[in-house]
């Protein structure tokens, strides 16, 4: 999997990556004692402009800088770690996980597999509650270039997205080193609220992506390997997780009835396909529509001092006894306990 899905804009044109990666790539040659001079030339950087802290160079110019740099060091990781990372090793990660059942396997299997070919840093899929993460520990903080993290949190990021097919927002992004002087390249990189001088690299998503199966099969990742930069984040501007889609149809006041019939029209969809596609994320309809209706009332109870019967009926419950007693199922407490809890 090449450094070029390090890029998340969705023209090639644009200059909005920092040169401070193709710095990072001719260190590597460095490194090996070898020179840079041909991989930038074919990539259009001079040497004056290299040395540029401030320049910006375009995804198409990464995408040949950093694939000719690969093949001419025999190194993926572009001199990240201790030892190379020979051509193809990526695309030997995804092809050992792509026989996995769910999203979450496939990842796991990547992670556990990374280790075979390095050593230095440790990657890990865990889950808490409503969210995932993968995290990046190095066996030897501070080793690992800033390169070199961001290069295998993008890959792997990118390659989730790929294998379901699907847009993976992520909730949240840290980095174990200060925010660098081309800090404004992340949220374009990240697209989520950043943190940097944390304990360890990691980027956090929503939990229940990693119960979705892949859509993926041995030709699409021998067609998609032959060109990986196309793999980025924003191409994926659907969700194919059913279960927020529904939740926003839930949600949606324009939404008249919060049934399977409604719900499938409005997804397009069949009422079958509805329960069945939920019950394959680990999700009922009934759950959806408590949780959202949780949502709502809690918002009501914090932010307004309307009556518990108005408060009910905004939440969609037919009288306040009911209200009550689903509320009191959810939280341990009545709507009026917590709402003068919420506002000590």
């Amino acid at each position: 999997m090449p450094a070029h899905l390090l890029i998340t804009r969705s023209s090639q044109a644009i200059a909005a990556t920092p040169m401070a990666f193709a710095r990072s790539i001719a260190q590597a040659f460095k490194r090996y004692g070898q020179s840079p001079a041909q991989v930038l030339k074919l990539a259009q950087i001079t040497p004056a402009k290299l040395l540029q802290s401030k320049a910006r160079i375009t995804a198409q110019q990464l995408e040949v800088l950093s694939g000719a740099a690969m093949q001419a060091l025999d190194d993926e990781a572009l001199g990240a770690f201790s030892r190379k990372l020979p051509w193809g090793s990526y695309g030997m990660l995804a092809r050992a996980s792509i026989t996995s059942a769910s999203l979450g396997m496939a990842l796991k299997r990547w992670c556990r597999h990374h280790a075979l070919l390095t050593d230095d840093i440790v990657l890990r899929v865990t889950s808490s509650g409503d969210s995932a993460a993968i995290t990046i520990e190095e066996k030897h903080p501070g080793s690992t270039t800033e390169f070199g993290l961001v290069h295998v949190l993008r890959n792997i990021h990118g390659l989730a997205c790929w294998y379901v097919d699907s847009r993976i927002p992520l909730q949240g992004a840290r980095f174990p080193f200060e925010a660098p002087p081309h800090d404004y390249a992340y949220p374009l990189m990240f697209q989520c609220p950043l943190q940097f001088n944390a304990a360890q690299a990691e980027i956090r998503f929503d939990a229940r992506y990693l119960a979705l199966p892949l859509r993926r099969d041995e030709k699409a990742l021998t067609q998609m390997l032959q060109r990986a930069l196309p793999l980025t984040v924003l191409q994926y501007r659907r969700d194919r997780m059913l279960v927020q889609q529904v939740r926003q149809a839930l949600a949606n006041p324009a939404v008249q009835a919060h049934n399977a019939e409604t719900l499938s029209r409005v997804l397009n969809m069949s009422p079958r396909s509805l329960h069945r596609q939920l019950k394959e994320e680990g999700a009922s309809l009934q759950q959806l529509k408590d949780e959202v209706r949780f949502e709502r009332a809690q918002d009501w109870l914090n932010r307004t001092d309307k009556p518990v019967k108005k408060v009910a009926a905004a939440a969609g419950f037919r009288n306040e006894k009911s209200f009550i007693r689903a509320f009191r199922a959810w939280t341990g407490q009545s709507p009026g306990e917590f709402r003068a809890k919420s506002t000590v």
